[in-house]
């Protein structure tokens, strides 16, 4: 039973099952909230003679015409924490944001467990970029919160089913693809991989769909020794790879979930008396810039940050003015180096 005193919209909420931002926009009559559920709210705001105060709705409608961007905290060799491959995503996110007329707010997702309030119900920011993300199987309780809330916001990197119209990615499983035909077209027909192919890591895991796609037009089947589990650090690539050679592991050629990881294996290839591409040749994924820089240079899959900065932020401007987004996967393409020796 409802407590006694004015009727406000959180009551509306409890009656109809749907959270309080759901009720606010279905009064507005906003396209984010389905015909069904706004039917469902008018009828009971009919039916209690609920009246929506218009000055605290324009209030709450007006834009900060600012942009929240949260990247994920990494562990890095550095002090910064912050994946190397998503700086390159700022840059390009800060211009994007500025032709857009929006100011951009960048802080790291650990500094709060509640986005929706610390930024949509704060006023700080009308939507959210999400850059990173962990363990995936448990950051998703926090995109079903934003989705239940209606929040806009859109994330880079998973393919999520669950949540359609909020993710912008690669086409991992091509970029993993290209990458394990490039070593086929080699002659290389014993190929490791370094990653951590599971659904906690759904990036990492459709790499390695593309690695075992590549081989199965070879016909052949990637010999499950061959799969080491790493994190996207150097670190992680390099005792990855030592691993794999430690456990007798017969290669002539390593796919890694990240170039981080491919920068990691080569080390580890070289203190093992190795030669990078003479013994093992190495392929990459990202294309960040230590990729070109070291030696041998990184043959790797580079992803197009310009063009995936530029549609985070007008699919998140799209969401904020009520409008459907198109999703799609940003086609990514094989940069050639000498880590392969072709």
């Amino acid at each position: 039973m409802r407590k006694n005193g004015p009727l406000n919209s959180f009551d509306i909420a409890q009656m109809a099952g749907v959270s309080q931002p759901t009720v606010s926009r279905a009064l507005r009559n906003s396209p984010r909230v389905s015909e069904k559920t706004r039917r469902k709210v008018h009828d009971i705001a009919k039916q209690l003679n609920y009246r929506v105060d218009k000055n605290a709705a324009n209030l709450r409608s007006q834009n900060t015409k600012t942009l929240a961007l949260l990247i994920f905290e990494d562990p890095t060799l550095d002090d910064s924490q912050i994946n190397p491959f998503f700086l390159s995503m700022l840059g390009n996110i800060t211009r994007a944001a500025s032709r857009k007329k929006f100011d951009l707010l960048v802080s790291f997702q650990q500094l709060s467990d509640d986005w929706y309030s610390e930024y949509i119900l704060s006023h700080r920011a009308d939507g959210l970029i999400l850059l990173g993300y962990g363990d995936y199987l448990s950051y998703k309780e926090k995109l079903n919160n934003l989705s239940e809330a209606n929040a806009p916001f859109v994330i880079w990197g998973p393919t999520d089913t669950d949540h359609p119209n909020h993710y912008l990615s690669c086409d991992n499983q091509l970029g993993g693809y290209l990458a394990c035909r490039h070593l086929l077209e080699l002659g290389h027909r014993s190929i490791g991989f370094i990653g951590e192919a599971s659904e906690h890591c759904p990036e990492f895991l459709l790499r390695y769909r593309g690695y075992c796609q590549a081989h199965d037009e070879y016909s052949i089947n990637p010999k499950s020794q061959l799969l080491q589990s790493a994190d996207n650090l150097e670190t992680s690539g390099y005792h990855a790879c030592k691993a794999l050679l430690a456990a007798g592991c017969t290669f002539t050629a390593l796919c890694a979930g990240s170039d981080l990881m491919a920068i990691g294996a080569i080390d580890a290839l070289k203190s093992s008396g190795k030669l990078v591409p003479e013994d093992v040749a190495v392929v990459g994924f990202d294309d960040i810039l230590a990729a070109s820089q070291i030696d041998p240079p990184l043959t790797t899959i580079h992803q197009n940050t310009r063009l995936s900065g530029e549609l985070l932020v007008e699919n998140l401007v799209q969401l904020i003015n009520g409008r459907s987004i198109q999703t799609s996967l940003i086609k990514p393409t094989l940069v050639v180096r000498k880590s392969c020796g072709a």
